[in-house]
């Protein structure tokens, strides 16, 4: 009996682990199967409302009206002004192709197998030159028979991408010089940083945006006109600099003091200490950090319609205003935050495989 106590234990223990490697502990089962009852409840109306009651084609709103599902027919005739806005309609053709340009600028830049290559800064610097030009002529006309697009004009996706890119790139420049800042051995410098961050993180992005539109205008001189876009553009810089900037003060401070000390043992100099060891290994590690932040500029440039700016969501909003679709709204939304949900997911997705590769010692080959 004492020898066959233990051994049903054992079979018991044994029977209890295959159950619990198949279906989990018993608060999962539970949610398990709370979730899949509402999947069952909602996927189906979901499929129903998008594919089998919907309308689609170029027909009118009485069409709509008469179906119980979506209507993608308003999709199909507001696409192009959701997607471009004001930008004129016979030339949005130069929008698009400025926006492929770009992000397939953007693709050869983010592929890490370029990256180890022979005279790879070269080559990205050559892409860029010739990329930016490309969509600046295409953008705003005034040359090679194109005419001429005045930049306020601008609006939809092509300034979504262009506020967050732009805002993105020169922001992680100007944290790296706030984070490197705030950790000198100047008083002077770490105070002006702290300063800055301190009071940029205080404020919201609102109220910065309002003072570049408004304030900027009245603090330069009359002959100094700085565009409405270029000023929203130096206030998501600013903004998004000071977050980057403490995020990248936790990586430097996480990085030993021996990578310093190695740095200075084998002669490098302050800047090329930082360049070469200290920041890469920063970057590396801020990489989930800074991915957040950069989804939230994204999504946050549709704050821009609070100073006359229409961006992708504004120009969603200036679409279901028409009255010829009128109570026709939720379809354009749907159709919106899948535009931002491709843009985000690819970050988000981007950044993981960025991280699988440096862990893997990719970064070293």
């Amino acid at each position: 009996m004492s020898a066959a106590q233990p051994r049903g234990r054992s079979l018991k223990q044994a029977a209890r682990g295959v159950f619990k490697g198949l279906f989990g502990t018993p608060t999962n089962i539970v949610l398990t199967l709370i979730i899949g009852a509402l999947l069952v409840m909602i996927v189906p109306t979901i499929f129903r409302w998008t594919i089998l009651d919907s309308v689609w084609g170029n027909v009118g709103r009485e069409a709509c009206a008469q179906a119980s599902g979506a209507c993608w027919a308003f999709i199909a005739a507001k696409a192009r002004l959701i997607v471009f806005g004001r930008y004129p309609y016979d030339d949005q053709w130069r929008a698009l192709l400025a926006m492929v340009i770009f992000l397939g600028a953007m693709a050869f830049s983010a592929d890490w197998r370029r990256w180890r290559r022979p005279h790879a800064g070269r080559t990205l610097a050559i892409v860029w030159l010739i990329a930016l030009p490309a969509c600046a002529v295409l953008m705003t006309g005034g040359v090679f028979g194109l005419r001429y697009v005045e930049i306020d004009r601008w609006s939809g996706l092509p300034l979504t991408l262009m506020l967050s890119a732009f805002g993105i790139l020169f922001a992680l420049l100007f944290s790296i010089l706030l984070a490197l800042g705030r950790q000198s051995k100047l008083p002077v410098v770490r105070w002006i940083c702290i300063a800055y961050i301190e009071l940029i993180r205080g404020v919201p992005l609102i109220s910065i945006l309002f003072m570049a539109a408004l304030m900027l205008p009245i603090i330069l001189p009359d002959e100094l006109v700085v565009s409405k876009i270029l000023r929203a553009q130096i206030a998501f810089i600013m903004f998004f600099a000071a977050y980057m900037a403490e995020v990248l003060r936790g990586g430097l401070q996480a990085i030993g003091k021996g990578q310093y000390e190695a740095a200075d043992t084998i002669g490098l100099t302050y800047w090329q200490g930082m360049r070469r060891i200290i920041l890469p290994q920063v970057l590396r590690l801020t990489i989930p950090s800074l991915v957040n932040i950069f989804i939230s500029a994204f999504k946050d440039t549709s704050l821009v319609v609070i100073i006359s700016m229409h961006d992708l969501l504004g120009t969603t909003n200036a679409a279901i205003i028409d009255p010829e679709w009128l109570g026709i709204y939720v379809e354009a939304y749907v159709f919106t935050a899948m535009i931002y949900f491709l843009f985000c997911g690819g970050i988000s997705w981007y950044s993981q495989s960025l991280e699988r590769h440096l862990k893997s010692g990719g970064a070293r080959r």
